[in-house]
């Protein structure tokens, strides 16, 4: 449910956030004693300090998920009886929303509307899924002649490695570890400097859950630091990451300098959002103005490439204009706020650079791309829309993770076709238009892992999410994601 001002007030002043690393069933320092600044984008204020992990901590992690892994403890439970735990870890979750979704408005900078409304209600629906999960996955007997018995069971595959981004910090994490506890892993969770607060505070209820010392562990810190010695561990079996593509192809490497572990990307896109002659134009564009500011632009789905039919071009930009124009960025802690704060100073800077660079290829700035008159001291930046851009300028190749949005009037299908996938990227695309023949030949056409029609982002906890080329390999969600976190064992028994 909403939260209202006093609420968000009386929950904010009681928050005593934890910073340290949660290891073995305890709260730690890191080894080094070292910390750093946790600051919130909302003021650009420090909210804590926040332990500083690095190889030694991350080591201890490991060790502590292998210990509980071999032990048995969690990984050979009794399928109904880990359920029951997992169950018990989304009931106390669900105690604990209104306060989790404080800490995720305050570290990363999203509106408390949206962390309140959607993020901790997709967190409790894949705890609770998956949760449901161990005593429903059966194991196989092959075919074979009378004289043998093949059995092909699925196991865990010991200790997984998760590093997650800051954008939507629960939420992915949830996507890592609730299929992998599910399947009888210990982890080792590693959250993103800029928002490690909620992924500590779960491993607190996790822990209050019974789920057993060792099973679940976080390691604060920075990515060159913690991130890397997750990656170069010789005793991770899998290692599962949304981010960067850059930072992505690193764990790649990682993976073969150390044990050839597993690795599990989600690495982000340039989605594009293709608008045909026959749309509702309304609908689409009204959609296309709020996809681009919600989350403030960092996400890795969002429609940043807004593709559209020159035969209504002139018509449809302006309700897209008008709809942007009257989304103002403000205080993310207040319940009427659309528009939050980006993450921290260097990536609005980031951002900014990409407006520049915008205008300076030729594009037509019609909105925006500039900072907003706010006293609150934070990382805001106004709605920014781009019109005749092409797709071989850089606002158009690359991820801005911003509320940018650049737009490329095409002449045919054929053209909005070719366009959406001239990309390294395929994570999402999105279509709008009335005739199904038409959307679905398209649809069918778009090298994407998911494709919205008529709507964007509209997803559940049941469907696959991940992408083609160079957004990553393997799918979160459904029950595909058990794969990621499972070894399959063939038995062959001679009679």
């Amino acid at each position: 449910m909403p939260l209202d001002k006093t609420s968000i007030s009386e929950i904010t002043n009681k928050l005593q956030p934890k910073g340290q690393a949660f290891i073995d069933g305890e709260f730690v320092n890191a080894l080094s004693g070292k910390v750093f600044d946790n600051i919130s984008p909302r003021d650009g204020q420090v909210i804590n300090q926040v332990a500083s992990t690095d190889s030694e901590d991350v080591d201890r992690a490991v060790k502590a998920a292998r210990s509980a892994f071999e032990s048995g403890a969690w990984s050979r439970m009794a399928p109904k009886d880990r359920k029951k735990k997992l169950l018990r870890f989304a009931e106390l979750f669900e105690a604990n929303m209104d306060e989790l979704a404080v800490l995720e408005s305050l570290d990363m900078g999203k509106p408390i509307s949206e962390s309140r409304e959607i993020d901790v209600n997709v967190v409790l629906e894949t705890l609770q899924w998956y949760a449901e999960c161990p005593d429903k996955i059966y194991d196989e007997i092959a075919p074979t002649g009378d004289n043998a018995l093949a059995m092909i069971t699925r196991e865990p595959i010991g200790v997984v490695g998760a590093v997650v981004p800051w954008n939507f910090p629960m939420l992915m994490a949830s996507w890592k570890f609730a299929p992998a506890l599910a399947t009888g892993n210990s982890v080792v969770l590693k959250p993103a400097e800029q928002s490690p607060l909620t992924a500590i505070r779960m491993a607190e209820l996790a822990s209050e859950a019974d789920i057993p010392d060792g099973v679940f562990n976080v390691v604060p810190g920075l990515g060159p630091t913690a991130g890397r010695a997750l990656g170069l561990h010789m005793d991770v079996d899998c290692l599962a990451f949304t981010g960067s593509g850059v930072v992505g192809k690193m764990f790649l490497e990682y993976a073969g300098q150390s044990n050839m572990k597993s690795v599990w990307l989600e690495c982000g896109g340039k989605g594009p959002n293709i608008v045909l002659d026959d749309a509702d134009l309304e609908k689409a564009a009204q959609r296309a103005a709020t996809a681009i500011c919600f989350n403030q632009g960092e996400v890795c789905v969002a429609p940043s490439r807004l593709i559209v039919s020159d035969k209504i071009h002139d018509d449809f930009m302006q309700i897209v204009v008008d709809t942007a124009r009257a989304i103002e960025p403000g205080d993310p802690l207040d319940p009427d706020t659309r528009l939050g704060a980006l993450v921290e100073q260097e990536h609005l800077a980031r951002v900014e650079g990409y407006v520049e660079k915008g205008k300076a290829e030729g594009a037509e700035l019609v909105l925006g791309g500039d900072r907003p008159n706010t006293n609150l001291g934070g990382y805001y930046l106004n709605p920014t829309i781009f019109d005749n851009v092409t797709n071989d300028m850089t606002i158009a190749r690359e991820e801005i993770f911003g509320p940018v949005l650049s737009t490329i009037t095409v002449k045919s299908d054929e053209e909005a076709v070719a366009v959406a996938n001239d990309t390294p990227f395929g994570l999402g695309a999105t279509l709008w238009g009335s005739d199904i023949s038409r959307v679905h030949g398209i649809a069918r056409s778009l090298r994407a892992g998911t494709v919205w029609v008529n709507n964007h982002d509209h997803s559940d906890i049941t469907v696959p999410f991940g992408g083609y080329k160079q957004s990553g390999n393997g799918r979160d969600k459904s029950l595909h994601a058990l794969d990621k976190y499972t070894e399959l064992k063939t038995t062959w028994i001679e009679l």
